[in-house]
């Protein structure tokens, strides 16, 4: 698994820390919260790259969570799974706000993450959601 994705997922289980038992933005960004023999809590490229995220998405995040709400299509943003809240989060921030990452890389990470953690058409979901995301910003 490329460096990436694992610091994207990395910054997705931060985010889901984060919103689902109200970890303090200071102790997520630490990673203090990672079991210290995983492979993440060893690499610093990786922490960095995911701490960039979500410090991001969180200083971003009323804007985030706007464009989250205005592309849910018969659904309301208080309905949302977490686990599908957190990976649309940090792949609205990325399509938004870190424009030198191509959209279909940003996209297809958070269809996989959604695959591996959400459940079994969070992917379906995701995708529809980010890919009217992405038109409105004029892909």
């Amino acid at each position: 698994m490329a460096s990436r994705r694992k610091a994207r997922i990395l910054a997705f289980q931060a985010m889901y820390a984060w919103d689902a038992s109200a970890v303090p933005s200071s102790e997520l960004l630490s990673f203090s919260w990672l079991a210290e023999d995983s492979a993440a809590s060893a690499d610093e490229e990786l922490k960095a790259f995911a701490g960039l995220i979500v410090a991001g998405t969180l200083e971003k995040l009323p804007e985030v969570d706007a464009l989250i709400a205005k592309h849910l299509q018969h659904w309301s943003f208080e309905r949302l799974k977490k686990v599908d809240l957190a990976i649309l989060r940090i792949a609205v921030y990325s399509l938004v706000f870190q424009r030198d990452i191509a959209a279909q890389i940003t996209i297809d990470e958070a269809i996989e993450i959604a695959k591996e953690f959400g459940a079994e058409d969070s992917y379906r979901f995701i995708n529809g959601v980010l890919d009217a995301v992405w038109k409105e910003l004029g892909a």
